[in-house]
């Protein structure tokens, strides 16, 4: 569970470019809900989860996971909880290093820094099975460097790999941005599949309203740093799109 409270951000506080890109935020994210959030450029979405994630420091406010107030743990403390997958491909993984090697440095992310993972035969198989999950022929080809991948490839990959050890909560930054229509179904039904096997609390940025209206049991329409509609899931189901695309008129 994902708890904000009384969230806000100001950059450049005391300047002539002061900017609110955040305004006393309160939100509350279950257990296994999948959030989708959308909203002009500039209104506080991605800023939002710089924030959840450790990447940003509020200016007020508390971020709560599981109970636990974590607003002053750096982001690679609370790696352990939360993974993230960002709008450009190649973020997140190494290009000149296999996909074995990868997914090791993946599993190595929320482990003690003491502790080295091998490349055993067991390390290997638990990779290829998770990668079978594609459907792309990928696991047996663990081999071939990352860099030789297509950008939707990169990005599926780096969605196993965010929920291949302990994280519990995933955040998608514009996970289809940089991706073609074909590649971008793949990653978003790819996205769904593993939030619901994996039991995963999600949060979603998109601008492309029919994932938005496809996609997530919870809709959150962001404006001007704050929160304009909030859509749970009997709500959310009885939305048209033509709903939705009224907003932005």
């Amino acid at each position: 569970m994902i708890e904000l409270e009384n969230i806000s951000k100001v950059f450049n506080r005391g300047e002539a470019n002061e900017v609110a890109a955040l305004r006393n935020i309160n939100l509350r994210i279950e257990k296994g809900e999948f959030a989708v959030i959308v909203g002009a450029n500039g209104s506080g979405k991605t800023t939002l989860l710089n924030i959840l994630a450790g990447a940003e420091k509020a200016s007020d406010g508390h971020v709560i996971l599981g109970g636990k107030d974590v607003t002053g743990l750096a982001e690679y403390k609370r790696s352990k909880w939360i993974a993230r997958v960002f709008q450009n491909p190649y973020t997140g993984t190494a290009s000149d290093l296999s996909i074995l090697d990868n997914f090791r440095l993946a599993a190595l992310r929320t482990q003690p820094k003491k502790l080295v993972i091998g490349i055993d035969a067991g390390f290997k198989q638990r990779v290829r099975d998770m990668i079978a999950k594609l459907g792309m022929g990928l696991e047996n080809k663990i081999d071939l460097l990352m860099g030789s991948l297509s950008g939707g490839q990169r990005q599926a990959l780096t969605l196993l790999m965010s929920v291949m050890d302990t994280a519990n909560i995933l955040l998608l930054d514009e996970p289809t941005a940089a991706l073609d229509p074909k590649s971008s179904a793949l990653i978003l039904n790819l996205a769904d599949r593993l939030i619901k096997e994996f039991h995963l609390t999600a949060l979603c940025i998109t601008h492309n309203l029919k994932y938005a209206h496809q996609y997530g049991s919870r809709l959150i329409q962001f404006q001007e740093g704050g929160v304009l509609r909030d859509y749970h899931a009997n709500q959310k189901g009885a939305l048209s799109l033509q709903d939705m695309f009224g907003w932005f008129e």
